[in-house]
């Protein structure tokens, strides 16, 4: 996912985006303990995606308050 594709998403499409990349990285630490993890790199391409979506999120909020 691309920050300029995250960036026209609305407060609520973004709030929707993290708990579905949570439940993903959840369920891909769940494969991996169980070793059924095929793609490991996922992991880390959840987790940017999570930060990129928090990052954004929080650039939104404060433009809206000033």
């Amino acid at each position: 996912m691309k920050a300029e594709e995250v960036r026209g998403l609305t407060a609520d499409q973004l709030k929707d985006k993290l708990a579905d990349l949570k439940k993903e990285q959840f369920n891909l630490r769940f494969q991996k303990a169980t070793g059924q993890l095929e793609k490991s790199s996922r992991i880390t391409e959840v987790r940017k995606d999570i930060a990129r979506v928090k990052t954004i999120a929080r650039q939104k909020a404060a433009e809206a308050k000033a």
